[in-house]
């Protein structure tokens, strides 16, 4: 092995299996850590990682026709602890199976760019998590079907030719609004369930169908006060919301929060007016995150199993980088839904007891 050389000039595995003196096959064998080597050979190559400061990069595992070892993500946005709860697992996942993870948040209308770059990049497979519009994910996937790109898409299915894995958020909203009907309660104030977003039109439509086999009609039985408040920060959302239902005479005798965070900021505005829960409304969140089991009471909520939904996407992967199907693979995660304290019997009361009671 030579003992000068400028090492700046080593910028692939091949410059440095020349620096070593071993074949590129040989060197890229013991960074990837494939059985069957000398002992002396891969001491002779660690020297001269130490020696030389190289990094091996992801390409390096392009050996035998395989890929590069990059996974490229995409999402549009950042801004629930799900969405980084997934981002989070998914990337140390693929971290421990060798892969590096380039991590792109973009704007409606940037998919094909960022695409584009992660082909140029030498991408295994492209992940998409979120929801993206339709027609212009569907194009996205055809491309990567032709350039035989893997990909999976993580929360949005219904996607022409596309492997994916999704949340069943309409069969999440028919547990809870079966367990509140079990309990008694006719009355709904839906909080944040009237927004434009996918996932949100999705558990809508899951509480119609829920009254809807009661014999229930929704537009008599829920109630929604969202294009009355502006939502900027949910928890305030939530209380804001609260304070609006609490004037209604009868007011709800159950609030459904979009999200965990609507929910405790109704429980918030209910204890500030002197109300309890779930003595006089309960109240369901959704995501099922830690801060649930931090409120007094503990919230009822929906379980979006994380965890597994990253699995299952992995093992998509998986496959597809082994050998890619013409037929996509789509799978649903089910629902679960964790009954607390938050949510108890319909309240037996007159219509102006509690109206009194919130004024009070």
């Amino acid at each position: 092995m030579p003992h000068t050389r400028d090492f700046g000039t080593i910028k692939s595995t091949a410059d440095f299996a020349r620096y070593v003196g071993l074949a590129r096959t040989t060197v890229s064998r013991v960074l990837n850590g494939h059985p069957g080597v000398k002992r002396s050979t891969i001491d002779r190559v660690n020297r001269a990682l130490e020696q030389t400061g190289f990094t091996p990069n992801a390409f390096a595992v392009g050996l035998r026709g395989k890929g590069a070892a990059v996974i490229g993500i995409c999402m549009e946005n950042l801004l629930t602890p799900p969405m980084v709860s997934k981002l989070a697992l998914l990337q140390q996942r693929l971290r421990a199976r060798g892969f590096t993870c380039l991590i792109e948040v973009l704007a409606p209308g940037e998919s094909r760019k960022v695409v584009q770059h992660f082909q140029a990049m030498q991408a295994s497979a492209v992940v998409f998590i979120g929801h993206f519009v339709p027609a212009e994910l569907a194009q996205r996937i055809a491309e990567l079907r032709r350039h035989r790109i893997a990909h999976v898409l993580i929360d949005q299915a219904n996607i022409q030719g596309a492997n994916s894995v999704s949340f069943d958020r309409a069969g999440a909203m028919h547990l809870v609004m079966n367990h509140l009907m079990d309990l008694g309660h006719r009355s709904f104030g839906l909080l944040g369930m009237s927004h434009s977003e996918q996932q949100t039109r999705d558990r809508l439509r899951g509480i119609h169908e829920a009254l809807a086999a009661r014999g229930l009609d929704p537009a008599t039985h829920t109630r929604s006060f969202d294009q009355l408040v502006p939502r900027e920060n949910d928890f305030a959302y939530g209380r804001s919301l609260a304070q609006a239902f609490a004037r209604l005479d009868p007011p709800p005798t159950a609030f459904v929060g979009v999200n965990d965070e609507v929910a405790i900021g109704a429980m918030l505005a209910l204890e500030e007016m002197g109300l309890r829960v779930p003595d006089d409304i309960s109240v369901t969140g959704f995501n099922n995150q830690e801060i649930c089991l931090m409120t007094s009471p503990n919230v009822t909520s929906v379980d979006q199993h994380v965890g597994s939904t990253i699995e299952i996407a992995l093992e998509l992967l998986g496959e597809q980088l082994k050998h890619q199907s013409e037929q996509p693979v789509v799978r649903m995660i089910k629902p679960t839904m964790i009954a607390r304290q938050s949510s108890g019997p319909a309240p037996k009361r007159t219509g102006s007891a509690i109206s009194s009671k919130s004024r009070a």
